[in-house]
């Protein structure tokens, strides 16, 4: 049993997947990329905009769902330049204060739309 988590205030899938999937207890929350979704832009100013603009998209999921950050157990980063992490994290870093998810950060070749950042993560209820 599965169900399907659109929020309004996120960006709209730009392909055949849902922004999230419920199933029992958990939240599973597709990649993010920075786009405002009031507007459709993707922010692209600087490395530090962007990953906050993704990190307020999973946050529209969550709240969605009914959750927060605390609730997330593990997430995934994808960026297009590893010497960017640094500064990734430190916006990353002030979602998860306190216990943060487990995690991975990959470094890949390429992202939907040309972004330098792409995260997903899972969440419980």
């Amino acid at each position: 049993m599965k169900e399907i988590i659109n929020s309004p205030k996120a960006p709209a899938p730009i392909g055949p997947y849902s922004q999230a999937i419920k199933s029992r207890n958990t939240l599973y929350v597709s990649g993010q990329i920075p786009i405002e979704q009031s507007t459709g832009n993707l922010i692209d100013s600087s490395i530090e905009d962007e990953t906050e603009q993704v990190m307020k998209n999973l946050s529209y999921i969550l709240e969605e769902a009914g959750l927060t950050f605390e609730h997330v157990l593990k997430c995934s980063i994808f960026v297009s330049d590893m010497g960017n992490f640094a500064r990734i994290n430190e916006v990353y870093g002030r979602y998860f204060q306190e216990n943060p998810p487990a995690r991975e950060t990959v470094e890949v070749s390429g992202l939907p739309k040309g972004v330098n950042v792409e995260i997903s993560c899972i969440a419980t209820f």
